[in-house]
């Protein structure tokens, strides 16, 4: 069995993030799931995680915003002790084209989707130190890897994940901290579900499997680098895209 750990998961109310905090628990960690606003979404999750003899809380706070992610961090340490494993899962889209998009657009996708992975991973990496023991897992995008038409701000953001993790993995390394991204292609979550069965559908015809991943698939991943399997892998970014950037 697994050495049991304490696990943030940000966003973790739903989509990839509840797949994740749900496999986690699983694997006989303790879970904080966080949100933003849906707390009943956060409790449906902790629900099931306990149904299923897990561990888990909800946990609110914006992890975009430098005060909320300290009382965060603070009062999921207090309950359940230093945070061990943290999952950068939170993220929003804002769309458009480059000449159409407003700054706010810009400024809260990179504040969602990248500053709160600079906030998140400060605020536990102390504990971590302490311990000479961590997994830092953050979910990129594969639009940080190649790019999306009218996601400039969301490519950006990705991107971003992908270098502060390789720069994050060469300074804690000597202390048994590893540092790794994930890079999900189209997953079917209710984001992609919004789009339509049209698009849906256009996009599968590019994906070498001809389908859609499933959040479970993603989570699976999540779950190797964060256990002792994967203890010498790190500053890697993982692609889990069906064969979409083949």
């Amino acid at each position: 069995m697994p050495t049991p750990r304490i696990a943030l998961v940000t966003g973790g109310s739903r989509g990839i993030g509840r797949a994740v905090a749900e496999l986690l628990a699983a694997a006989g960690h303790t879970v904080a799931v966080n949100y933003v606003s849906n707390e009943d979404a956060a409790n449906v999750v902790v629900a099931a995680i306990e149904a299923a003899g897990g561990t888990a809380i909800a946990a609110q706070g914006d992890v975009g915003d430098e005060a909320a992610v300290a009382a965060l961090v603070k009062r999921v340490q207090e309950a359940l002790g230093p945070i061990e494993i943290l999952v950068n899962n939170a993220g929003i889209t804002n769309d458009d084209l480059l000449m159409r998009m407003k700054s706010d657009a810009w400024d809260s996708v990179i504040q969602t989707n990248l500053k709160s992975v600079y906030l998140c991973s400060k605020a536990v990496m102390r504990g971590m130190l302490r311990g000479r023991w961590g997994r830092i897992i953050s979910i990129s995008s594969v639009a940080g890897v190649y790019g999306n038409a009218g996601q400039a701000n969301y490519s950006a953001a990705k991107a971003g994940i992908i270098g502060f993790t390789k720069a994050l993995a060469k300074e804690v390394g000597s202390r048994g901290i590893t540092v790794n991204a994930i890079a999900p292609g189209f997953i079917a979550t209710d984001m992609t579900q919004a789009l339509g069965d049209d698009v849906v559908n256009a996009a599968a015809q590019q994906i070498a499997l001809g389908r859609l991943g499933s959040p479970e698939e993603v989570a699976s991943a999540v779950g190797y680098l964060a256990s002792d399997d994967a203890s010498y892998i790190t500053g890697q970014t993982i692609v889990v895209d069906g064969g979409l950037t083949i």
